[in-house]
């Protein structure tokens, strides 16, 4: 029997031996998806900016018994991905999983938004797979995981720089899957619906956008919002053998939000 929804999906899986780097893996989806291979036993590597929230993932991370790391660092400079990078894979013994998880979330019309989205949403994944390639092309079992959004399969009035470079991410997934088939290594996107989790973004638009808060959820066919472990469940089954035919896809885990546009 499947687990319910929240529960753990662990222990269908057996990551145990398997280096795994999270970049942007201290909240929300990349937290769930960091703790996730954790638990199924893999050596877990999280990067991100705010110090406070990288700790206490490391900490969680430490607990279930095998090899950690975290690091600061900033995804929309290209030397520190580099350093980042060469860093996790030296800690973790090499890469067998990258998971491209970071967003700039810039949802306003003027140049700063564009570039974030540019910089983080896309060229982090782009330069992040460049640096970790050498380390993947020695792994009998090597995957990339980028976290597109469903935002990237339909026009947007508020965020276009955000949905714009979600739908270049979705896009780059299949490039790059065909580019490094022949290397045999997987490349898929998961596209989550909105997603809540305490002081991630639709929890603080459900305290200061009400209105917007419940519109988005009205346009949700199971009624409800998704969790961040929801994402997590996705991205080990894509990661695994049970999806070793699989690439160069984008998989939308929304509760069916896609569907209504």
């Amino acid at each position: 029997m499947p687990p319910m929804p929240g529960a753990s999906a662990t222990p269908l899986f057996d990551f145990h031996g398997w280096r795994v780097v999270v970049a942007g893996g201290s909240k929300g989806i990349g937290r769930s998806i960091a703790l996730a291979f954790a638990e199924a036993g893999a050596a877990v590597s999280i990067c991100a900016r705010g110090a406070e929230a990288l700790k206490a993932t490391h900490d969680e991370l430490a607990g279930f018994g095998h090899a950690t790391h975290a690091a600061s660092c900033d995804l929309g400079d290209a030397a520190a991905i580099a350093s980042y990078i060469d860093e996790a894979a030296a800690a973790l013994g090499g890469i067998d999983v990258l998971v491209n998880n970071a967003s700039g979330y810039g949802f306003s019309e003027d140049d700063e938004a564009w570039l974030a989205n540019f910089n983080i949403d896309l060229m982090a994944a782009v330069r992040a797979s460049r640096c970790a390639l050498p380390h993947l092309q020695r792994s009998p079992h090597a995957s990339i995981l980028h976290t597109s959004s469903v935002a990237a399969f339909h026009p947007r009035s508020n965020g276009p720089a955000y949905a714009a470079m979600k739908a270049a991410l979705s896009h780059y997934t299949t490039s790059q899957a065909l580019q490094l088939a022949a290397r045999r290594i997987r490349v898929n996107a998961i596209a989550p619906g909105s997603i809540e989790f305490a002081d991630g973004l639709w929890d603080r638009r459900k305290q200061e956008e009400p209105a917007l808060y419940a519109a988005t959820l009205a346009k949700i066919p199971f009624g409800r919002y998704g969790r961040p472990e929801e994402i997590a469940h996705a991205a080990l089954f894509l990661a695994s053998p049970w999806a070793g035919w699989i690439t160069g896809q984008t998989l939308c885990v929304d509760g069916g939000q896609n569907l209504s546009g």
